[in-house]
């Protein structure tokens, strides 16, 4: 944090000029001192983490460091026309600079580059958008799918089902390129180790198109004979999950699931057992992070990336861009007080409602 510190105030005072990818536009170059106007634009309503998480930390950290700025935000509810809505009318209103968490990064292409045009730089958090972004924040999306698999893996051997069966793959949205971060990332580890007997990617990360996917995997391969589940984010792992008991299997007898973003609901499965993993991104230091970027961008500095590394990617249509990956981590029964607790994620009371205080985490707990 004292490194993310520096690097914020590395921008506190920038000017000079930057120009966008295709050259065609000079952007306008701003101070913090004056303030400029930023645009937020978050993808989906049904993953918990933008409403409660990221929109709030990306605004407190704008108030922070930029007491002039204006922020103007919209989640376009897993909407793409909806997105470009909202992101046409923001550059209308005037926006400065634009962060955008694509619903569909070959889609926002369109987007990026009318900004482009307008001298607007694009910072693409969470996702890569593809168009030629400037900069790109989010966390290694290869490595999450790796944690994943990895996690899966163990506890298959921790209750002697490795090798005996079949796991189900339920990937994430094919619109959202990080799906195919994780997806790829998952079968590196499970290659000639795991057996897959159904997989699927899932139209907008929708929990309720999972438990339908779980549903046929059931009728396919028989519920004995899947021993571990592979779920590309929390909402879908519930999905599985309320599948699995709806075909007869009792919590001491789920198989192990994955999931990712550390949801509260969440959280609360892995203390009763249901969920054995979820993979946790600090969101609060990649949203600090990406405030940094953005007044950097918009005041025409170099963007620092404190204590991580500015490596270089492609985007979905081949352009490469500048990204900041932050490190996800696994969470298991074991960690959750040492990380999401810890970090002012959730509250032991937030977690241990009525329906978990039971639970030998919350007795040990509270």
């Amino acid at each position: 944090m004292a490194a993310l510190t520096a690097a914020l105030t590395l921008v506190a005072t920038g000017c000079g000029a930057i120009t966008s990818d295709g050259g065609e536009t000079e952007s306008q170059t701003h101070s913090v001192e004056d303030g400029f106007h930023v645009g937020l634009l978050l993808p989906d309503l049904y993953t918990a983490r933008y409403e409660a998480f990221d929109y709030p930390y990306f605004e407190a950290a704008l108030e922070e460091q930029c007491p002039n700025c204006e922020l103007s935000y919209a989640n376009a509810d897993g909407d793409v026309d909806e997105q470009q809505t909202q992101a046409q009318a923001m550059l209308t209103d005037g926006v400065d600079i634009l962060v955008l968490d694509a619903v569909d990064a070959a889609a926002a292409a369109g987007t990026v580059n009318e900004a482009k045009s307008q001298g607007v730089p694009v910072l693409a958090y969470d996702r890569l958008a593809e168009g030629g972004v400037d900069t790109y924040i989010s966390f290694d999306n290869h490595r999450v799918g790796q944690v994943q698999a990895e996690s899966l893996i163990g506890a298959m051997e921790e209750e002697g089902t490795a090798g005996e069966g079949q796991i189900v793959m339920i990937n994430g949205s094919p619109t959202d390129p990080n799906a195919g971060d994780f997806k790829a990332g998952a079968h590196e580890i499970f290659e000639g180790q795991v057996e897959i007997g159904q997989e699927y990617d899932t139209p907008d990360w929708s929990p309720e198109e999972a438990t339908s996917q779980m549903e046929g995997a059931i009728t396919s391969l028989g519920v004995d004979e899947i021993v571990g589940v592979y779920a590309a984010n929390d909402g879908m792992a519930s999905g599985a999950i309320a599948a699995l008991r709806s075909a007869g299997v009792s919590v001491a007898d789920l198989p192990p699931v994955t999931g990712q973003d550390a949801e509260l609901a969440a959280i609360q499965r892995i203390i009763a057992d249901e969920q054995y993993m979820t993979v946790y991104k600090a969101i609060q230091p990649q949203a600090e992070l990406a405030v940094a970027a953005t007044m950097a961008l918009a005041t025409g500095e170099e963007v620092e990336a404190g204590e991580y590394e500015i490596t270089e990617m492609e985007d979905g249509g081949g352009t490469a861009v500048q990204a900041i990956l932050l490190e996800p981590v696994a969470i298991t029964k074991d960690n959750i007080g040492d990380t999401v607790v810890s970090d002012g994620y959730y509250t032991i009371e937030e977690i241990c409602t009525s329906d978990y205080e039971d639970t030998e985490f919350c007795q040990e707990a509270l």
